[in-house]
C-alpha cells in the first residue's frame, strides 16, 4: 500500500496541557478485583499526543491473575480511557464509537462511525475465514481504528513508532503492533478506509506469528484485494513485470528477503509489495502446505528453511523461475 516517501517537517507542536486533558477524560481506571490505576501517571507525550506506557498497563492487568473476565475488562478499560485522552488532545470534534469487538476514534459523523464499526466486525470474520488456520484474534481488548482528520496529525502520531531521521513511507494506513495493537488512517478519502481496514486487520490477525515481512505483507495485500477489490493501477501487468525485471538484482533481492526494501524511497517500495503479493499468491495455491510454511517460517532466514522443508523448493529458485533470472542460488535469502 505504500506509494511514496514523505518527509515529516515543521515545528513540533507544544504538548496539550495535561490539566486540560484531565478535565475531558478520566484520570483513574477502576476495575473490580484490581487496585485503581492512575492512567495519567502512565502517559508519555509525543508531539502533543498522549502515548500510553503499555508495559506498566500490562503489569497492572496481569495482577488479575488467571481471571480472564477481569483481565479483559481491565485491558478494555485502559484502551478506552487512553483513547479518550487522545481524543481530547486531538480536539473537540473527535469522539469514540464502540461495539462489542471494535472501537473507532474519529471525527466521523455518528452514522458513518457506526457503519465503520459494523464493517470492521464483518471484515474480521471474513479475514478469519480467508486466513483459515493462521488468523488469531487477540484474547483481550478490541480492534481499534484511529481515523485522523489531517495528514499532519497522522504523521505526528506515527512518528513515535518510526525512525527518528524523519522519513516516513506515505500510506493509506499503518498497523501499530507495539504495546496496544491498533491501526491508523486518514479521513481525507473515506473510500480508502475499506482496503485499509482489510489490510491492517490482516496484519493484526497475523501478529502472533514470526513471519518474514514479505510473507506478512504478501498475505495482507492478498487479503486486501480479495475483500476490498484490486485498486486501479497506473501500470499494466506487462509494465509492472518489466519494472520487476529491471529492478531486482542480487543485492536488491536480499533487501527484499530481509524486509529492508519495503522502506526504499524509490520503485523498490512499490515493487516489494507487489513481489510479496506474487510470491504469496503462488505459494498459497496449496493452502494446506502454505499454512504449514507460514507457521514454520522464521524472520532470520527470510523463510528459506521453511520453504525447503514444506515445499521442497528454494525461494531463490522460485524467484528466478518467475522473473527469468539465472544463478538461482544467488537469489536465495542470506541468513541474518
Amino acid at each position: 500500500m505504500l506509494k511514496l516517501l514523505r518527509r515529516f517537517l515543521g515545528e513540533k507542536p507544544q504538548p496539550t496541557s495535561r490539566t486540560a486533558i484531565a478535565q475531558q477524560a478520566p484520570l483513574e481506571i477502576v476495575v473490580q478485583g484490581l487496585p485503581p490505576l492512575m492512567l495519567t501517571e502512565h502517559l508519555n507525550w509525543h508531539q502533543g499526543l498522549p502515548i500510553a506506557d503499555w508495559t506498566a498497563i500490562h503489569a497492572w492487568v496481569d495482577a488479575a491473575g488467571t481471571d480472564d473476565s477481569t483481565q479483559n475488562a481491565a485491558y478494555s478499560a485502559c484502551e478506552r480511557v487512553w483513547l479518550l485522552h487522545l481524543a481530547a488532545a486531538l480536539g473537540p470534534a473527535y469522539h469514540l464509537a464502540e461495539s462489542d469487538q471494535a472501537i473507532v476514534l474519529s471525527s466521523l459523523e455518528s452514522q458513518i462511525a457506526r457503519a465503520t464499526l459494523a464493517h470492521m466486525e464483518k471484515t474480521l470474520k471474513r479475514i478469519s475465514r480467508t486466513l483459515d488456520g493462521l488468523a488469531e484474534i487477540p484474547p483481550y481488548g478490541k480492534d481499534i481504528l484511529i481515523v485522523f482528520d489531517e495528514q499532519d496529525e497522522y504523521y505526528r502520531y506515527v512518528s513515535h513508532y518510526c525512525p527518528e531521521d524523519g522519513e516516513f513511507a506515505f500510506s493509506g494506513g499503518m498497523y501499530i503492533g507495539t504495546g496496544c495493537c491498533h491501526f491508523v488512517t486518514v479521513k481525507d478519502d473515506l473510500s480508502r478506509i475499506e482496503p485499509v481496514i482489510a489490510h491492517e486487520m490482516a496484519h493484526a490477525c497475523l501478529a502472533h506469528l514470526n513471519l518474514p515481512l514479505w510473507v506478512d505483507e504478501g498475505l495482507a495485500v492478498n487479503v486486501e484485494q480479495k475483500l476490498a477489490g484490486r485498486g486501479a493501477s497506473p501500470w499494466s501487468p506487462q509494465e509492472m513485470r518489466e519494472k520487476h525485471l529491471r529492478f531486482w538484482g542480487k543485492a536488491e533481492i536480499q533487501e527484499f528477503w530481509s524486509g529492508a526494501s519495503f522502506q526504499r524511497p524509490d520503485d523498490g517500495n512499490l515493487l516489494s509489495y507487489d513481489l510479496a503479493r506474487i510470491l504469496v499468491e503462488q505459494l498459497a495455491r496449496d493452502w494446506a502446505r502454505f499454512r504449514q510454511f507460514a507457521v514454520a517460517a522464521e524472520q532470520d532466514d527470510g523463510g528459506a528453511q521453511a520453504a525447503h522443508e514444506v515445499f521442497g523448493i528454494s525461494l531463490g529458485q522460485l524467484f528466478a523461475a518467475l522473473f527469468e533470472k539465472e544463478d538461482a542460488e544467488a537469489f536465495e535469502p542470506n541468513e541474518t
